[in-house]
């Protein structure tokens, strides 16, 4: 009882002091996720603590399991109407932006560290796809106003991009530890079962909980049990799509969508209770896994690490952004502010675990390399987020900020139905000759993307914004003429 109980207060107060020192970091600007994995390392054999721990596979065990709640999480809390906007550009970051930057990264690990190219691929994939725990949470605590265009990219793109992080770090430990898993068509079929399996799983058992709960009636107090159904039957889709040999990550992640859009009243009851599960989940990752990092053995390869944290964050990115968005017709501002929230969290971590569980030559090389990106990723990506939306003139204003919403709309406020020929010979703008006659669907016209608040156009002069939608459609449009300073 005294090894539990030592155990117990030792576990408990290293929690405490991380949440209590995480809210004052939070004000500062630095990532909360950041004072737990920091703290894990203080307690770690190189730190005051002197706690030896090398147990890759209880630490493999623990983050997938965290990252399954964290996922669920995510999922429970997007709705499936803001894939409207969101839904196709997040899929070509998720698919070819985790290929591009995973090649790219994997290119620079295997020039800067001097390994093998394979061993170089195998750390691209490992840090290639962005981590939902850290953009969630960050998105949160940075109290961003995004246009919904970028908001749900980013959140959707963090929730699905890991199944292809995963397949591609499992592809690349296969072909390197198994002559067999070489033939193209293995790696198809093994591609083919995580989609697959984890689309089946997650959409089916999304739907069917949604039935449940939408049936269920619960007295007031039991109602707080909504939250332990919705995690526990998660945690049990995220294993069953892993058994089948599918992807639990996106499974779990597809579950929780299709959970809150067949039963919203029950999801939305249950979120705050949901909130505190994935905080736990993500304290316990972060210490756990900052437990197993020994800083006085990455001294050896700290600079060629910091050299592909570079190349991951200022060329692999912005590259596959660029790659991904352009044709989706973002502005710069945009594909800018969406390279540099590619933030890095658990994620790579986890699966740098991956290859030393499977017996892969350097694979703590690879380790310490994962961890370092994510470290640099949060200490310089995660910590200047907001900064970066407002260089960048993403964050909208606050709508009760009279001049930030005239500086950003304009002093004119149209409405949506104006013919474009009587607003154009009222101040004096060219007409059109293309496009639809309604100001709004001109608009609309115009942008060529699904509208979203905040979105402009200039024209003749003047500049148009979107300024209030009714469902998918323009409602209210804001017109200043460019002539006028802002405000």
């Amino acid at each position: 009882m005294d090894a539990l109980n030592l155990t117990l207060l030792a576990a408990g107060t290293l929690i405490f002091v991380s949440v209590l020192t995480g809210l004052f970091s939070a004000r500062a600007g630095f990532s909360f996720l950041l004072v737990f994995l920091v703290a894990g390392m203080l307690v770690g054999e190189d730190g005051p603590g002197g706690v030896e721990f090398s147990d890759f596979r209880l630490a493999f065990w623990v983050g997938n399991a965290a990252l399954a709640v964290i996922l669920l999480d995510g999922g429970l809390r997007t709705a499936l109407g803001t894939f409207r906007t969101g839904l196709k550009p997040a899929l070509g970051l998720a698919t070819a932006g985790v290929v591009v930057t995973a090649a790219i990264t994997g290119a620079a690990a295997a020039l800067l560290l001097g390994i093998d190219w394979q061993l170089g691929m195998l750390a691209g994939a490992i840090v290639g796809s962005t981590d939902a725990a850290a953009v969630f949470s960050l998105m949160r605590t940075s109290q961003l106003r995004l246009n919904e265009r970028m908001a749900t990219t980013l959140e959707i793109e963090s929730g699905i991009n890991d199944p292809m992080a995963v397949f591609l770090t499992v592809m690349l430990i296969a072909w390197i530890t198994t002559p067999g898993m070489q033939e193209p068509w293995a790696l198809a079929l093994m591609f083919a079962s995580q989609a697959g399996w984890g689309l089946a799983v997650g959409l089916a058992g999304g739907w069917l909980l949604g039935e449940l709960l939408r049936r269920m009636r619960l007295a007031a107090e039991y109602e707080a049990l909504y939250a332990l159904l919705l995690l526990s039957s998660g945690v049990a889709v995220f294993a069953g799509a892993n058994m089948a040999g599918g992807s639990g990550f996106l499974a779990v992640y597809l579950y929780g969508l299709i959970v809150r859009h067949r039963a919203e009243r029950v999801v939305l009851g249950a979120l705050a209770a949901m909130d505190g599960y994935a905080w736990l989940a993500q304290a316990a990752m972060f210490l756990l896994l900052g437990l197993l990092v020994t800083p006085r053995r990455m001294l050896d390869n700290l600079l060629p690490a910091l050299g592909v944290a570079v190349v991951l964050m200022f060329v692999a990115r912005p590259l596959a952004v660029w790659l991904c968005l352009a044709p989706l017709r973002f502005t710069r501002a945009e594909m800018a502010f969406v390279s540099w929230v590619g933030l890095r969290g658990a994620v790579p971590i986890v699966l740098a675990v991956f290859p030393i569980v499977s017996g892969v030559p350097d694979a703590r090389l690879l380790f310490d390399v994962a961890f370092v990106a994510v470290l640099a990723s949060l200490l310089l990506q995660g910590t200047t987020m907001r900064w970066a939306a407002q260089r960048f003139g993403v964050n909208l204003p606050d709508v009760a900020d009279e001049p930030a919403h005239r500086a950003v709309f304009g002093d004119f406020v149209i409405d949506a139905a104006t013919p474009l020929s009587d607003l154009c010979v009222f101040y004096g703008l060219p007409l059109p000759e293309d496009g639809p006659r309604e100001v709004g669907e001109w608009l609309a016209w115009r942008l060529g993307r699904p509208p979203v608040v905040g979105d402009t156009t200039e024209w003749g002069g003047a500049q148009f914004s979107v300024r209030s939608l009714e469902g998918a459609r323009i409602a209210g449009v804001g017109l200043r003429l460019l002539g006028e300073a802002p405000g």
